[in-house]
């Protein structure tokens, strides 16, 4: 099993910045991705930025530049630069990893509890 714990999230005026941080725990050795997803009520989960143990990174369309994922493997720790903020990014952002396969091959992904982030004009 491996733990994830944000922080980071909070309050801000459109324009400003926010950095979030998520650290993991548990069977980390298992983790070969670790990034962030957003949630807004009644909508699904959507790729904020994933980065693989190699360095890969793969960032949500409505990014446009404005975000950055960065990862310190050897805390185990992942963390996002929001710049630019819009009252559109206003959700909450959940950690998440990837680590081991199931017994169908499927890699399985563990989540943070999320934290909120609140853009507004």
């Amino acid at each position: 099993q491996v733990q994830l714990v944000e922080s980071g999230g909070g309050l801000v005026q459109a324009g400003e910045s926010l950095r979030l941080s998520c650290a993991a725990s548990g069977s980390v050795f298992r983790i070969t991705s670790m990034g962030w997803y957003r949630q807004t009520p009644g909508n699904q989960r959507e790729l904020v930025a994933t980065m693989t143990n190699g360095g890969t990174t793969n960032y949500g369309r409505f990014v446009k530049g404005r975000f950055t994922i960065s990862r310190d493997n050897v805390e185990k720790t992942v963390y996002l630069q929001m710049n630019d903020l819009e009252p559109e990014d206003t959700a909450v952002y959940y950690c998440n990893a990837e680590g081991g396969t199931d017994y169908y091959g499927n890699l399985i992904p563990y989540w943070g509890q999320g934290t909120q982030v609140t853009v507004f004009s």
